[in-house]
C-alpha cells in the first residue's frame, strides 16, 4: 500500500482523478463518510465484476460440451422428451459426438473442461499469494485498475475463439490461465481497502452486506451468458469482459485507497466512533506517524493465531461453493426436474437461485458472528447445517420445480455462509490480531493466505467433478458432504476456544452482579 508510505505533504496529491473532479464541482471537500460510501460502492462493483466473468464458464459449458450429455446421463432413467426455456420440446440427445465446440466435443470433453477449470483456479490459488504480498507494497488502486483491466482482456480472448474460429485446446487452456492470474488481483485489493475505512465495530454485519458482490456477480455473469448464448457463445465471455475492464476504469478514477491518501480523517466526523460518549474502535489500517509500519512476512503471516485452522476450513468451503459456481447449471440441465430437462439458458437463470439463497447467508452469517462475537461457531454452525441441505437437494431437487427452488435456495444460504463471513469479517479480525503489536500492514498478506489456500480447494473441487460425475452425481454430493464435514471440524478447536471464552464471560458477570448485592447487605 505505497499510498501509505508517501511523505505526508504530497498526500493530497495522491488524491484519484474522479474525487478531485467531484470535489472541483461542489467546490468543497469530500466528507470522511462520503468516501466510506463510495469505497463500498466502488468495491461492490469491482467484485462483483471479478465473479461475473468468472461465472460465464459455467453457464457456456453445456454448448461447448453437449455431447457429454449422455455420458453423465447414463446412471438417469431415459427419458425421450426434453423442455427447453420456453415450453418447446427439445431435440433428445442423438449420442453423436461433435455437436458442440471442439475441442470439447468428443468422448473427453466433461474431462477437458475440468483440467480448466483447474488450471485457472490454480494460477488463481498461487497468485493470490503473490497479489497479498505486492498488495501490501504497492499502490492497491493501481494494482486493482490493471488486474480488472488483464482479466477483461483475457477474458474477452476466451470468447474470441468463436469468432476466430480456433479449436485448440491449448489456446483456452493459456488463456483462462493469464486470466486466472490476473483475477488474483482481486480479494486482497479489494478488502484491504474496505479494511482501511471501516473499523471492527459491526464488522461482520457490513462486511456480510457488502460480500453479497459475490453472488450479486454470480447472478450477473449467469443471466448475462445466458441471455447471450442466442447470439453465439463468444457474446457471453466478450461482454462481461468489456464490464470488467470498464469499471477498472471507474475503480482507478474513484477508488480512495486509504483515508491518508485523500486527506481525511474519522475524527473529523461528528459521528465518528471517537466522539464523546461513543465507543472508540481501531480501524483496520491505521496510519502511525510515530511508527513506520514494515509489511508482515508470509511465513509470519501464517503464525497469527487462528490464520491457519480458518485457512484449512476455506479450503474445503470453498471447495464446496466452487463446485456448485462451476457445474450447477451444467448438473441441472442434465438432471429431470418434474420429469423435465431444462434447457442451457434455463438453467443458468435457474442456478442464479443459489447466488440469491447465499446473499441471506453472507448477511446472516456476518450479523450472528457479530452479535455472539464469535466467528468459529458460527462458521463451523453453517457448515455442518450444509450436510443435510446437500443431502436433500440431492435427494429430493428433481420432485418439483418448487422443492427445486427453496431447497437450491437454503443450500445456498448454508454454503456460501460460511465462505462470505471467513474471506471478509474473519479476514479482516486476523489482519489486524493483537499479536501484530499494532502493525497494520498485513491484512492483505493474511487475506491472499486466507482465500489462497481456500481456493486450492477451489480447483480441486470442480477438476474432481469433471472426472467423477461422469459416472454418477451422487458420489459428487457425497464428496461436497464430507468436505463441509471437515470444514466444520478443523474448526473445533476455536469453537472450544469461544465456547470456554463465552462460559468464562458468563461466570464473570454473574459474579460482578452478586457483589453489589452482598455489600448492599453488608450496609444493611
Amino acid at each position: 500500500m505505497g499510498s501509505i508510505e508517501e511523505p505526508g505533504p504530497e498526500t493530497n496529491y495522491t488524491k484519484p482523478l474522479g474525487i478531485r473532479f467531484i470535489e472541483y464541482i461542489k467546490r468543497s471537500n469530500i466528507s470522511y463518510k462520503t468516501h466510506q460510501i463510495i469505497v463500498l460502492i466502488v468495491t461492490f462493483l469491482a467484485y462483483a465484476s471479478y465473479h461475473a466473468a468468472r461465472k460465464t464458464t459455467s453457464v457456456v459449458k453445456s454448448t461447448l460440451d453437449p455431447a457429454s450429455d449422455e455420458v453423465s446421463l447414463s446412471f438417469l432413467p431415459w427419458r425421450n422428451i426434453y423442455l427447453g426455456q420456453t415450453g418447446q420440446r427439445r431435440r433428445p440427445f442423438s449420442w453423436i459426438l461433435g455437436d458442440g465446440w471442439a475441442p470439447f466435443d468428443g468422448s473427453d470433453g466433461t474431462v477437458l473442461l475440468g483440467e480448466i477449470d483447474v488450471a485457472f483456479l490454480a494460477v488463481y490459488a498461487i497468485g493470490m499469494y503473490f497479489s497479498g504480498h505486492f498488495g501490501d507494497r504497492t499502490n492497491l488502486r493501481i494494482f486493482l485498475t490493471i488486474g480488472m483491466v488483464g482479466t477483461g482482456v483475457f477474458t474477452s480472448l476466451f470468447g474470441i475463439g468463436y469468432w476466430g474460429n480456433i479449436h485448440s485446446f491449448y489456446y483456452y487452456l493459456a488463456v483462462q490461465m493469464l486470466a486466472g492470474l490476473f483475477q488474483s488481483t482481486g480479494w486482497p485489493s479489494v478488502v484491504a481497502v474496505v479494511g482501511n475505512w471501516f473499523g471492527k465495530k459491526k464488522r461482520g454485519l457490513i462486511m456480510g452486506i457488502w460480500n453479497a458482490h459475490t453472488s450479486v456477480g454470480n447472478i450477473t455473469g449467469s443471466l448475462v451468458a445466458s441471455a447471450l448464448l442466442q447470439y453465439g457463445w463468444g457474446w457471453s465471455f466478450v461482454v462481461p469482459g468489456l464490464m470488467i475492464a470498464t469499471i477498472g476504469v471507474v475503480v482507478f478514477l474513484f477508488l480512495p485507497v486509504n483515508p491518508e491518501s485523500v486527506g481525511v480523517s474519522e475524527d473529523d466526523e461528528m459521528d465518528s466512533p471517537r466522539k464523546s460518549g461513543a465507543e472508540v474502535t481501531e480501524p483496520l489500517l491505521t496510519s502511525r506517524t510515530e511508527v513506520k509500519d514494515q509489511p508482515v512476512g508470509f511465513i509470519e503471516a501464517w503464525k497469527i493465531p487462528g490464520v491457519a485452522p480458518f485457512a484449512l476450513c476455506l479450503f474445503f468451503s470453498k471447495l464446496v461453493a466452487y463446485t456448485f459456481l462451476y457445474w450447477l447449471p451444467f448438473y441441472i440441465s442434465h438432471t429431470a426436474i418434474d420429469g423435465v430437462y431444462l434447457s442451457d439458458a434455463a438453467s443458468g437463470n435457474l442456478s442464479t437461485l443459489f447466488d440469491v439463497g447465499g446473499v441471506l447467508g453472507g448477511i446472516l452469517a456476518g450479523h450472528i458472528s457479530d452479535r455472539l462475537d464469535a466467528r468459529a461457531i458460527t462458521a463451523a454452525s453453517f457448515m455442518y447445517c450444509a450436510i443435510p441441505a446437500l443431502f436433500f437437494y440431492r435427494s429430493y431437487g428433481s420432485i418439483s420445480f418448487t422443492v427445486n427452488v427453496i431447497l437450491m435456495f437454503i443450500t445456498g444460504m448454508f454454503v456460501n455462509g460460511p465462505y462470505a463471513l471467513i474471506t471478509t469479517a474473519v479476514s479482516a479480525d486476523l489482519g489486524t490480531h493483537s499479536s501484530l503489536r499494532g502493525n497494520s500492514r498485513a491484512l492483505a498478506t493474511v487475506t491472499a493466505i486466507i482465500d489462497g489456500t481456500g481456493s486450492v480447494g477451489a480447483a480441486i473441487g470442480p477438476l474432481v467433478t469433471g472426472y467423477i460425475s461422469t459416472n454418477s452425481w451422487s458420489a459428487v454430493f457425497t464428496m461436497l458432504m464430507g468436505a463441509a464435514l471437515i470444514a466444520g471440524l478443523l474448526l473445533t478447536r476455536l469453537v472450544v476456544a469461544e465456547v470456554s471464552a463465552k462460559i468464562e464471560e458468563s461466570r464473570t458477570s454473574r459474579g460482578s452482579a452478586s457483589r453489589p448485592e452482598a455489600a448492599v447487605v453488608d450496609a444493611v
